[in-house]
């Protein structure tokens, strides 16, 4: 990335809100809410309430914000977790519903009903963020929609000087798993395609989290390839790292999307 990211002051005070004493964003994420209710209901052999996923990120942010220097939380059920955090902290509030209509093809994105970037500002947000999925070769009507809807929560963020965090997560309804070895072949090029168009100015997006490009588990000689399917060379996985980062105008983070903590880690020493 060569290009100087330009940011108003406003939105400046709030990602130093975020950052560590060395400028880094080193977030913990909390604003799970369907997958968490499930995992706590299979825990507790019963439904779980709302004051269960309360509860839950309250004691998670109680351990962990001392040594984060921001939570990412959901303001369904995270508003009294947000409270709750270390004074070293800063805080981040999903936009988005969680999950997406499984009914309706594309998994077109959707907003909290009662919620709107003002009302995330005055509940003390310091920065916006939307989870998105997006496969940049889905049909052009089901795009425009996906590139519209961001247009418009730039345009939020801006009118309240908050900075935008835009989550992108590939998919392709053709192929169907994610996880597969097919998938893995053509994510690459799908992650580089979505860090190009959310870096153009028109969208307003200050910071944007993306998914490594490559499948450690399809990497040749990764510790994390353990049955022996490849999809890509060790060069040829570097090579896309390189290559998706070069397209990038903004600042980006990379996302865990689930996996252990020594995949992760393997992927990012190869990054």
């Amino acid at each position: 990335m060569t290009d100087k990211v330009r940011i108003s002051q406003g939105k400046f005070k709030h990602l130093n809100a975020l950052a560590n004493e060395k400028g880094i964003i080193a977030a913990a994420a909390m604003d799970q809410r369907g997958s968490l209710q499930k995992a706590i209901g299979k825990a507790k052999g019963s439904a779980a309430s709302a004051d269960d996923l309360s509860d839950f990120k309250v004691q998670v942010t109680e351990v962990l914000t001392p040594y984060a220097s921001a939570i990412l939380l959901d303001p369904e059920y995270g508003l009294e977790a947000a409270k709750r955090r270390a004074k070293n902290a800063g805080v981040l509030l999903a936009y988005e519903k969680t999950g997406y209509d499984t009914s309706v093809k594309g998994r077109l994105p959707d907003l909290l009903d009662h919620w709107s970037v003002r009302r995330l500002v005055e509940a003390g947000t310091d920065a916006v963020k939307i989870l998105m999925y997006y496969d940049p070769d889905d049909v052009r009507d089901i795009n425009i929609t996906k590139e519209a809807f961001i247009e418009r929560i730039g345009a939020e963020c801006h009118a309240y000087d908050i900075p935008f965090f835009l989550e992108v997560i590939a998919y392709s309804d053709e192929i169907g798993e994610e996880g597969s070895l097919e998938f893995a072949r053509v994510k690459p090029l799908k992650v580089k395609k979505y860090m190009e168009e959310y870096s153009k100015p028109q969208y307003g997006v200050d910071v944007l989290k993306v998914e490594i490009p490559i499948n450690m588990r399809y990497v040749e000689g990764s510790k994390a390839n353990t049955d022996g399917q490849v999809a890509y060379s060790r060069k040829e996985a570097l090579q896309y790292f390189q290559e998706t980062a070069a397209v990038a105008r903004l600042p980006f983070i990379y996302l865990s999307a689930g996996v252990s903590n020594e995949v992760f880690l393997e992927s990012l020493e190869l990054a």
